[in-house]
């Protein structure tokens, strides 16, 4: 009987505190407000990917529609419809050392103006202008630093070029010349973009957690930690800002918004079930792509999130299976799957309006080698690499394939449009196309 009476009071005792939220018996070190709404609209029950042409007969006018500047394209990462037209008939090269394990990474070049700014295996930062001619190269790295090959992430203001690399360092450059400004050591590394806002930078290290930078001398202003991985992940993290609120993924899919200002977090929005907590260790997630309104982004988990900004919570989801950064015009969200299909969705209901097949010029077993690495949509035509060194020319009314140029024999990168002029990146060169 005694046993029994105190088996009874532990049963009461551990209903009552321990397990009761608003009891003071257990706490956390900081409470993430995780948004756990699921009522959204999903287009599609099952989870079979796409792999068959749906309205393919279905054509899409723009007119002369172009709204864009840089400003959208750096803070929402959407680049939108591009002025460029380019028939692609002849390329040029700016070389440097070829960086050991290209295809791993995401590579960004840094405009100023008719300038393009890059790196070499060694962290060696190149400056090229628009004749293919270097203006300066610079290495701030010691003889150790050097030996660890850094990848390096760029962004700049018009007036100073911030760097966050592989080896745990941001440093900052002048960049008319290439001197540096201030460097510092960070406790993990980076691979992420990196947002300059008003005098302040972000960027997310490989813990998951998001730092914001003073731009002037370097110093960390704050942090936010959210859920650590304990897999690194090679796709590299996104961010977007509307104002003075920046939204930002981490490597296991969890989508969080913070107050600039205030360095607060405001909610967090996990979209991989914990049930599969496991998958999430090979997750590739897109960009994070935003009109003002939404957040948009999709995965190689089948997955295409539609999340409102201003609640965190899911607008609609669709089976649409790609790592790709979006491309949103007007109503329509241009993508890619993995599979190369070019699919169009309403940005509104998540309904799928026409998807082609942009791969079937391949042969079967050659296809299946193959995967899309970025797309940009121009006036007429969309342009598409691949992990294979191809280009890719796609009608934009008719979604059918025009051409498919070799640039290279290897992976290449998305492609950047800077002055009616296309430029890729491969493990040795930026190839200029125009």
């Amino acid at each position: 009987m005694n046993r029994f009476i105190i088996f009874l009071i532990c049963i009461i005792f551990l209903n009552g505190c321990s397990l009761n939220k608003n009891s003071k018996f257990w706490t956390t070190a900081q409470d993430i407000p995780k948004e756990k709404n699921t009522n959204y609209k999903e287009i599609f029950a099952d989870d079979q990917t796409l792999d068959k042409e749906l309205n393919a007969n279905l054509t899409i006018n723009f007119g002369n529609i172009i709204k864009n500047n840089s400003r959208i394209r750096d803070f929402f990462n959407n680049d939108g419809r591009l002025n460029f037209d380019g028939v692609i008939k002849k390329s040029s090269r700016y070389k440097f050392s070829k960086i050991e394990k290209f295809d791993q990474f995401e590579p960004v070049i840094s405009f100023d103006n008719k300038n393009i700014i890059f790196f070499d295996d060694k962290g060696s930062i190149l400056k090229f202008n628009d004749k293919s001619e270097l203006i300066w190269k610079k290495n701030h790295y010691l003889k150790l630093e050097k030996k660890l090959r850094p990848v390096l992430q760029f962004a700049n203001d018009g007036t100073t070029l911030v760097v966050a690399d592989s080896i745990a360092k941001t440093f900052a450059l002048n960049l008319d010349d290439g001197e540096i400004i201030w460097s510092k050591d960070n406790s993990a590394p980076f691979n992420s973009q990196i947002k300059i806002y008003k005098n302040m930078f972000f960027t997310i290290d490989f813990s998951n957690t998001l730092r914001c930078f003073s731009l002037k001398d370097g110093k960390e202003l704050w942090n936010i930690k959210t859920e650590n991985s304990l897999i690194r992940s090679q796709k590299k993290l996104s961010m977007v800002i509307v104002n003075d609120l920046l939204y930002f993924k981490n490597s296991i899919g969890d989508i969080s918004a913070v107050d600039l200002n205030q360095g607060e977090l405001l909610w967090q929005l996990p979209t991989q079930s914990s049930l599969i907590y496991e998958a999430s260790f090979s997750l590739e997630t897109s960009d994070l792509v935003t009109d003002g309104n939404a957040l948009f982004f999709s995965n190689n988990k089948n997955q295409f999130f539609s999340i409102d900004l201003d609640t965190g919570s899911f607008n609609w989801k669709n089976k649409v299976n790609s790592n790709l950064r979006p491309t949103l015009i007007e109503d329509y969200i241009f993508t890619v799957s993995l599979e190369g299909y070019l699919i169009v969705i309403d940005k509104k209901s998540g309904n799928i309006i026409r998807v082609t097949d942009i791969f079937k010029n391949f042969k079967k077993k050659k296809r299946e080698q193959i995967k899309p690495v970025g797309l940009i949509v121009g006036l007429k035509n969309i342009y598409l690499t691949t992990d294979n060194g191809r280009l890719m020319i796609i009608n934009t009314k008719t979604g059918k394939t025009n051409s498919t140029l070799k640039i290279d024999s290897d992976k290449i990168s998305r492609p950047f449009v800077l002055d009616k002029n296309m430029y890729v990146v491969k493990d040795n060169a930026i190839i200029k196309l125009n």
